[in-house]
């Protein structure tokens, strides 16, 4: 009989371990809390590793969350003690060594072997002697070390926690006794907290196995286990009426009506904010500011922490002008002798809430957050996720974001690998990457200094510089004057003016109907709404105040007074008046409660009542048409689930991150809808050309492939598709790597054959490699350097024969020196993250070419690649040519660098048509380069790009040049020609070609 593996039979085996182990430990049979965990069964997962699951599986991973733990350490090194120190860490903490599988949607956790021998990788830095970086906490820069690129790529090299979560060693050796050591760790399986823990042990752990003089202290024989911990978290939470559930009635409370602050947008283009996500600010404080700070806290019975949060939460209020405000503090678990030594994530978010009013003295400010902090402290057993998804919709705001998007916190001195024979000095790994939008900190060093980090998604580069120079400037008034008042602080030049109501619309709240915002200032109405149906009159709702409800003015004459103020198409053709009115959880009305309002009918079909359906299973009741997924009690990790398990019924690409954007079944189905349409129209495109229609075929049931099959991977983006074509031109048959839900985007053709693989999905890389007797590698993430590299490293591992050609990027040569840059030229600090995953990835492919009966190798780097399609299309609208672009659209006026600027006389592009990429890359396939070649079609300056864009779009934009001593736009700040020989012949225009004859053809399709 098999056993029953439905979430619930395996939530319910879970909790009776849990319960039977409860048990016994009451009879007086418990192991002592240390002891290692000997159940060989799944564990669950704790709410914080939920967390970190979800984010990696809503492809929000990446390096984000990396914990990189890195060390100079100077003196004679023993790598092979190291080894033996890092396995003996793995064994004696399993969560080191724990993978996180899946079984009906339900995540768990099982330990898996100890690696022996420790994989430790040695890269030597060709005697590179230059400092360590210095604490700046911004991305590594000309002055830097080039190492520092070294580690910071390894530490964002993505973890597959399918497969597990063991930590990464790389030692770097600079000289025979000079070495930087980083372990990285995916924060499932560490927190901060743990890493003292870590260090402490592979000191010991080093010594014992290095044989040098052991120290007193021995190691605990039996380490907490943080599966036990994971496992106690549950048994709590089915406690009904436990103190979680009387946590989450108090969470509830306290954040009622809290909205997330809503932060100025940024200016930069979505590539701008791809290549460089994050961004560190770092303003030193003057000697007296600290011992001040403490001074201050003492005097109002506060931590420096709660000092440093009150300057958070001013500064907060200075760049928003809203006194309701949240921000979000780290909290630890450790508590008890069985938490001591516990290595794992055992940290949780606590929302702080504080209300700002009445322009308080900051000193009064302190005892405002000392009390809410308090507050928050007695409740912080109770997971974030478990609140928000409490809360529902009424956590996030109207643009999607989470109730948290601001943190605080102090920072100490970092922790160092301490071995012993070794001198240690910490060294900082920048990610480049922010876990929230913003985040305040005060460092708390030899160096004091204030800190601001944000993401560039939420804040532009100018905004974020000038708000830490005021978060400097806050923390150094407000210790020099505690009496001070908010609106006396330092504050940015677009503050919005004191005395803003507090409770006016954020900017991603729409603005509300003329209409409605007339019948409010009604000194009679207490609330009002306005419906505009599509296709239907436009209707308003009104209450009457209670006491006016003898007084009630008749609905034509409120009416009569819309009529007489606002224009003809904004009078409503009625106005009702209601008792209540009625609105969903998000605050909009609900049409289907309200007389007379005209309700659309629910969707219909099959993708209708699958959504319908999946809503109701997962969230245990029928949803109507326009009920908010969120408000019914979903969540993130359940978006995750509604989507895989649409995607699998349907065959259409759906991710959760759809699922959190189209909250409703009405809008869910509708792109669900959209999506069918567009594979429908691909396959009749497929049936008139005399393609085959097939759907994609998993790589591990393809049979023998036919001779010289060429395996493509990018075949749905722009660069992939001519490449498809001019493969299909040429007659060789071939493997399409796509996603089964995308495979009807991937061009059809006699001898084209769809595989389901993704770069994600590493095993479906292996597996498509090996059926293949070539290789062109031509798809990319552009936003996650970590994953391409990744893919690469997998892809060429599986190589076992014949050429392999990759789609690399000019940007891999970074800043060369010259005007002109020739093939196989070094390339040249800085490097964007995007550039340096390509040097990666050439590095990777070349080091494996010609080994192991492999064939060549060829690495195409090629600049902007122009052509009709839609996904090309969309890269002329970002970026550099994104600037021009957009402002010709506008009509806005267009500013360029002149001549000479900067010692350059030239500024502009290289481009190539994707068509003679694609000859360029086929080529390839019978006469590898062997190294490095560009494919380069052109060159284009800025003026002549921004000419033919006014012509085309027919703008009126003003085009000027900037005076030569002005600083050129980061965008345009492109100076160099790259040669383009080897490959000189496939790059020869064929008709139609031309710069000219490309730009029309990307640019007239939208503007129709």
């Amino acid at each position: 009989m098999s056993a029953d593996t439905s979430p619930a039979a395996l939530q319910e085996e879970l909790l009776r371990r849990a319960r039977s182990r409860t048990r016994d430990n009451a009879r007086g049979g418990a192991r002592p809390a240390g002891t290692p965990v000997t159940d060989p069964g799944p564990a669950p997962l704790s709410h914080a590793q939920r967390r970190m699951w979800l984010m990696d599986r809503l492809g929000r991973g990446g390096g984000v969350y990396s914990v990189p733990f890195a060390t100079r350490l100077t003196g004679p090194l023993d790598l092979d003690a190291l080894g033996e120190a890092l396995s003996a860490l793995v064994g004696r903490h399993t969560v080191l060594r724990t993978r996180y599988g899946q079984r009906d949607d339900v995540p768990y956790q099982e330990v898996q072997a100890v690696p022996r021998p420790f994989p430790v990788r040695v890269v030597d830095t060709d005697g590179d002697t230059a400092q360590t970086p210095d604490d700046s906490r911004g991305p590594a820069g000309p002055d830097s070390p080039a190492w520092a690129e070294l580690l910071a790529a390894e530490a964002r090299l993505p973890f597959d926690l399918s497969r597990g979560s063991t930590p990464r060693a790389l030692v770097l050796r600079h000289g025979p006794e000079d070495h930087t050591v980083l372990l990285t760790f995916h924060h499932i399986s560490l927190d901060g907290g743990s890493l003292e823990t870590v260090a402490d042990e592979l000191a010991l752990l080093y010594a014992a196995a290095a044989g040098t003089a052991v120290p007193a202290r021995q190691l605990d024989p039996a380490p907490p286990q943080y599966a036990d911990f994971a496992r106690r978290e549950h048994t709590g939470a089915a406690e009904p009426g436990g103190r979680l559930a009387r946590g989450l009635d108090h969470w509830a409370r306290r954040l009622a009506g809290a909205t997330p602050p809503a932060l100025p947008r940024p200016t930069g283009t979505p590539a701008d904010l791809a290549a460089r996500p994050s961004a560190t600010r770092l303003e030193p404080l003057g000697t007296p500011v600290l011992p001040a700070l403490r001074e201050l806290g003492r005097a109002r019975r506060a931590t420096l922490f709660t000092v440093q949060l009150a300057a958070a939460f001013a500064a907060l209020h200075r760049l928003t002008g809203k006194d309701d405000l949240v921000i979000g503090c780290a909290s630890g678990h450790r508590e008890g002798q069985a938490m001591r030594g516990l290595v794992g994530l055992c940290v949780n978010t606590l929302p702080v809430r504080v209300d700002l009013s009445g322009d308080p003295g900051f000193g009064e400010l302190v005892e405002r957050v000392r009390e809410a902090l308090l507050e928050a402290q007695q409740h912080r057993e109770v997971p974030y996720d478990l609140i928000t998804e409490r809360l529902g919709a009424a956590a996030r705001g109207g643009d999607g974001a989470a109730l948290v998007r601001v943190t605080s916190d102090v920072l100490g001195e970092p922790t160092a690998l301490r071995l012993p024979g070794l001198r240690a000095e910490p060294v900082d790994v920048d990610l480049g990457e922010a876990k929230f939008d913003l985040s305040f900190g005060l460092v708390d060093t030899g160096a004091p200094a204030g800190l601001v980090q944000y993401g560039r998604a939420a804040l532009d580069d100018a905004t974020g510089t000038a708000l830490g120079r005021a978060f400097a400037a806050l923390l150094t008034e407000v210790a020099a004057d505690p009496a001070r008042r908010l609106s006396q602080l330092p504050g940015l030049p677009e503050t919005p003016a004191r005395g803003a109501d507090p409770a006016a619309d954020t900017p991603a709240a729409p603005a509300p109907h003329p209409a409605e915002a007339a019948l409010r200032s009604h000194p009679r109405i207490a609330d009002a709404a306005v419906l505009d149906p599509a296709g239907g009159p436009l209707l308003a709702y009104a209450v009457l105040r209670d006491r006016d409800r003898g007084l009630a003015p008749a609905p034509a004459t409120l009416r009569a007074g819309l009529r007489a103020v606002l224009e003809r198409d904004a009078v409503p053709a009625a106005v009702v008046l209601v008792d209540v009115l009625a609105r969903r959880a998000d605050g909009t009305p609900d049409a289907a409660r309200l007389p007379g309002a005209p309700v659309a009918p629910a969707p219909r079909g099959p993708r209708a009542e699958a959504v319908t359906a999946e809503f109701a299973r997962l969230l245990g009741r029928r949803p109507a048409p326009d009920d908010d997924f969120f408000v019914l009690g979903g969540h993130s990790l359940a978006a995750v689930q509604l989507a895989e398990r649409l995607r699998t019924a349907l065959g259409l690409p759906l991710t959760g991150l759809d699922v959190m954007e189209s909250r409703t079944p009405r809008a869910l189905t509708a792109l669900l809808d959209t999506r069918e349409a567009d594979r429908l129209a691909a396959t009749a495109r497929r049936e008139a050309a005399g393609s085959p229609s097939s759907g994609v075929r998993p790589s591990h049931r393809r049979g023998a492939t036919r001779p010289g099959t060429v395996l493509v991977t990018g075949g749905t983006g722009g660069v992939g598709a001519f490449v498809l074509r001019e493969l299909a031109r040429l007659g060789r048959p071939v493997l399409a790597l796509a996603r089964p839900e995308s495979a009807h985007l991937v061009p059809g053709g006699d001898g084209v054959e769809v595989v389901a693989g993704d770069l994600n999905d590493l095993d479906s890389l292996r597996e498509a490699v090996a059926g293949a007797d070539a290789v062109i590698h031509a798809a990319s993430t552009f936003t996650r350097p970590e994953v391409d590299v990744a893919a690469m490293r997998a892809m060429t591992e599986a190589w076992h024969s014949g050429p392999f050609v990759f789609v690399s990027s000019v940007d891999a040569y970074g800043h060369p020196d010259g005007a002109e840059v020739a093939e196989e030229a070094p390339s040249r600090a800085p490097l964007s993250p995007y550039g340096q995953a390509k040097v990666d990835c050439e590095q990777l492919l070349l080091h494996a070419a010609g080994t192991g009966g492999r064939g060549g190798a060829s690495a195409v780097r090629s600049p902007l690649v122009w052509g009709p399609h839609d996904r090309l299309r969309d890269q002329l609208r970002w970026g550099a040519t994104g600037l021009l672009y957009q402002a010709a659209l506008s009509g806005g006026p267009i500013a360029l660098p002149s001549p000479g600027t900067g010692g350059h006389d030239w500024y502009g592009a290289p481009w190539v048509h994707a068509a003679a990429l694609a000859r360029a890359v086929t080529s390839c396939l019978d006469a590898p380069v062997h190294g490095v070649a560009n494919a380069v079609g052109g060159h284009v300056g800025w003026p002549e790009l921004t000419a033919a864009l006014r012509e085309l779009l027919g703008s009126g934009s003003e085009v000027r040049f900037e005076a030569p001593d002005a600083r050129v736009h980061p965008d345009l700040d492109h100076h160099w020609h790259y040669r383009a020989d080897r490959l000189a012949g496939a790059l020869r225009p064929a008709p139609g070609e031309d710069l000219r004859t490309v730009l029309r053809e990307m640019i007239t399709p939208s503007a129709g």
